[in-house]
């Protein structure tokens, strides 16, 4: 029996854009699955000014919009990379429903018991530094609502650790997947910061696995 067509949307870190995607795309498409790479805010080829991106809302909107556009029973396989995972959580509470799993690869992952700045908090010096230049929205998200129960947090979570992560060192990946524990855990052993360019094949391998298992 030949193996469902899943959809895979792809949300990079910061200042990066979609064509940090250009390997693994094909990659899945070869396994035979639909994968739709996106630029954020102000990324890419997106023709936004990052001066008017004030909020994490505003960063995500191309993210949001793109949600919003998809046929009512289409759902589909979320992965965000490093400050990415801000994005996936801010998707999978306004569209749970359109999410069928949210992958955080060595990516923030946030819980809803406290303000969404709260797991940049722990180290506000590492989300500087990850933050695009001249945007406000790490700022704002002290004053955020928390992300729901009903919305993000009832969406199946999978961390992806990379274990030779200098950028999100692998404890504080680990802090992260202890404060709010994921559906599952998978490790790239070697993996630095980017494992769509250093292990390509491994992570690719992963999530195929991630989506026949919870697809």
């Amino acid at each position: 029996m030949a193996a469902v067509q899943k959809h895979f949307v792809l949300v990079h870190g910061a200042c990066h854009g979609a064509w940090c995607w250009y390997k693994l795309k094909p990659q899945l498409e070869s396994a035979g699955h639909r994968v739709t790479a996106l630029d954020l805010a102000a990324s890419g080829i997106n023709m936004k000014a990052i001066q008017d991106v004030h909020t994490l809302y505003e960063y995500t909107e191309p993210l949001l919009e793109f949600l919003a556009s998809l046929p009512p029973n289409e759902k589909v396989v979320l992965v965000g990379h490093s400050l990415g995972g801000m994005n996936l959580a801010t998707a999978m509470d306004k569209y749970p429903e359109k999410v069928e799993v949210g992958v955080f690869l060595a990516a923030f992952m946030p819980d809803t018991r406290h303000k969404p700045s709260y797991v940049l908090d722990q180290d506000l010096e590492l989300a500087k530094t990850l933050a695009r230049p001249g945007s406000l929205f790490l700022e704002h998200l002290s004053e955020a609502k928390n992300f729901s129960n009903e919305g993000y947090g009832s969406v199946p979570r999978v961390y992806v650790v990379c274990d030779e992560d200098l950028a999100i060192p692998v404890k504080f990946q680990r802090w992260m997947i202890e404060n709010e524990v994921p559906k599952d855990v998978m490790e790239i052993k070697g993996a630095d910061h980017m494992p769509m360019f250093s292990k390509l094949e491994e992570l690719c391998h992963y999530l195929l696995e991630i989506a026949r298992k919870y697809v």
